[in-house]
């Protein structure tokens, strides 16, 4: 199923033409890429930001529809507002069915619940979630899944161990030497043992009880004394 983003074309640039747009509940935007000069465009702040709550617009050929013209782009970076989290400003990258692509997915981690290791209370360590990969528009998958179902404790997947889509490459793993750039995705281990909370509570009780020994001293330094004035 195709997403289609709407767009109107924009002539007016700078700050302050970004800043009315904004007050119209319109995000600016700009699509660029191919043989075709870049375009400026505004978008509906509303439509938006109901396209971005679904998680395969930032991982899909979009079908960007700027006035009557129709173009496949990608979803290339997304500019917000520091405090508001407001989008501010949207980046289009224009496709070619024929050239390959660069972009990011996301990792897909299953089995999780099917993993013995895990349901046992044993931790999942995930050091990768993303990755940058290469492929035709057509081939573009919404996310690459990680099957950690039979992984048991001390194991480790790769990111040579990831069955790929058809057609779809890593970037990194196109080097020649492929064994210095595999990243470890994730593996199982034992939770880990919080000892620290534990001596900072003996401590604790430590420097207490040395405060009442020391009260306790010096009260009775202090009962001596009064007993040789009188």
């Amino acid at each position: 199923m195709s997403i289609t983003v709407n767009a109107l074309e924009r002539k007016d640039q700078g700050k302050g033409a970004s800043r009315r747009l904004r007050k119209e509940e319109r995000v600016p935007g700009i699509v660029y890429g191919g043989t075709k000069a870049p375009q400026m465009v505004t978008l509906n702040i509303h439509e938006i930001t109901h396209l971005l709550e679904n998680e395969n617009t930032f991982t899909s050929v979009l079908d960007l529809m700027v006035d009557k013209s129709k173009e496949s782009v990608v979803l290339k970076d997304i500019q917000r507002h520091p405090a508001k989290n407001t989008v501010q400003h949207m980046d289009f990258l224009r496709v070619d069915a024929k050239h390959a692509l660069v972009t990011m997915t996301p990792l897909h981690f299953i089995g999780m619940d099917e993993n013995e290791a895990l349901r046992l209370g044993n931790m999942l360590n995930q050091f990768v979630v993303s990755v940058e990969i290469s492929c035709l528009p057509q081939d573009l998958p919404n996310g690459i899944d990680v099957d950690v179902t039979n992984l048991e404790i001390g194991d480790h997947l790769t990111l040579t161990n990831l069955i790929l889509p058809k057609g779809v490459v890593i970037t990194s793993l196109q080097h020649e030497d492929v064994e210095a750039h595999d990243q470890t995705v994730c593996s199982v281990t034992e939770p880990k043992v919080i000892v620290e909370e534990e001596e900072e509570i003996l401590e604790s009780d430590d420097s207490e009880t040395e405060g009442e020994e020391g009260e306790s001293d010096q009260g009775s330094e202090d009962s001596k004394d009064g007993d040789e004035k009188e």
